[in-house]
């Protein structure tokens, strides 16, 4: 099981170099098409029509087939498609490539939960915080590796090629460590899932946090390049800054959840990513910028993890269609939040827009007491 366990690991940590190596890039990316924030946040939406599109069959396809395969499968378009982002001629090209990355993304979201929630069963303690430590630190790698792109102007499509070749190989090498059995489900189960109370009030956590994973990836370089002085790879700092401190935190989260339960560590970490998104807002200097975004990674680190830990186990429904019921609800907010946040940044300014992370976080708080899910 041990062997297992790395092998998941190893995919949360190309999950995160992939998406880092994508949201990284963006300001780059903006820059070549010449579009402002409202077109680039239109831009941005294709990734949740994508995802979206995904989320209602990704369960049904977990239960059908192993998650082992779609693991693979879902690595390999993740990392094919990644490549094509640098010959966007147009937005809307930009848009359709967005589209099917999304599907991809979330349905390796599901796949590699799913052999998660499995592994965390046969520990029989917590342990889904470390994957998802994983998937941080992947981002951390991620966002380094744009940054040193971008300091040495390494093209896009270099940049995003050599991502596809190292990681299509490492996940060939890896799949064969992946668990062939998921738990077990009943093949009758509907395609379609409503989620109950308990699994909609998971959801709607996780859309508050979500919001402010995504809207960080896709909108924290941007926002930090804005009271940069200078061209240089301190744009990816803050996005850096922030993966490392979801990592940390997720590596403790495990230990977290066990010592202070569920509820008041989530009230904890609200508290804390809505003054981090505080400083970094109303002490726009890098140096506070970079801090307030290294809190907001640390107050967002351990709550979804622990919603999926919860999802999976669900007694209502397998665990693949748990866990696509639960992130259709949360994954909403990681993928709609960037495109909300670029058209509010067009009415206003970024800056204003990005208060919406601070609101949210804080609304984790009274949610945290309110659902049922200890």
């Amino acid at each position: 099981m041990k062997t297992h366990r790395i092998a998941v690991s190893i995919i949360f940590f190309i999950n995160g170099i992939v998406f880092a190596s994508w949201a990284s890039r963006i300001p780059l990316i903006q820059e070549n098409l010449q579009i402002n924030h409202a077109v680039l946040g239109g831009v941005l939406l294709a990734l949740p029509l994508g995802s979206l599109t995904t989320l209602p069959i990704a369960g049904w396809l977990t239960t059908r087939f192993k998650s082992r395969s779609l693991v693979v499968f879902s690595v390999l378009l993740s990392c094919a498609i990644l490549p094509m982002i640098a010959f966007a001629p147009s937005p809307f090209v930009l848009g359709s490539i967005l589209f099917f990355f999304g599907f991809a993304n979330d349905l390796l979201n599901i796949s590699m939960n799913t052999q998660a929630v499995a592994i965390e069963l046969a520990y029989k303690k917590p342990i889904m915080s470390s994957f998802h430590a994983l998937f941080s630190l992947g981002g951390m790698f991620g966002a380094g590796i744009g940054g040193f792109m971008e300091e040495f102007e390494v093209s896009l499509f270099q940049h995003f090629a050599s991502i596809f070749l190292v990681f299509s190989v490492v996940v060939l090498f890896v799949q064969k460590h992946l668990l062939n059995t998921d738990l077990e489900h009943d093949d009758s189960h509907p395609l379609f899932a409503k989620p109950d109370a308990t699994l909609l009030g998971l959801g709607v956590i996780a859309f508050c946090i979500m919001i402010g994973e995504g809207a960080m990836a896709d909108w924290s370089a941007v926002y930090l390049k804005e009271y940069l002085h200078s061209q240089s790879g301190l744009s990816t700092a803050g996005y850096t800054a922030f993966s490392f401190a979801m990592a940390l935190g997720r590596f403790g989260g495990d230990w977290l959840t066990a010592r202070f339960g569920a509820i008041l560590l989530l009230k904890i970490n609200g508290l804390v990513a809505c003054v981090g998104m505080c400083i970094a807002l109303f002490l726009p200097f890098p140096f506070f910028i970079i801090l307030g975004f290294t809190l907001v990674g640390l107050g967002l680190s351990t709550g979804v993890p622990l919603v999926y830990s919860l999802a999976g186990k669900s007694k209502t429904m397998p665990a693949g269609i748990a866990l696509a019921a639960v992130t259709t609800v949360g994954a909403t907010g990681f993928l709609i939040g960037p495109p909300i946040i670029g058209f509010l940044a067009q009415l206003s300014t970024l800056r204003i827009a990005l208060g919406l992370i601070a609101v949210l976080s804080a609304s984790v708080i009274l949610l945290a007491g309110r659902a049922k899910i200890e």
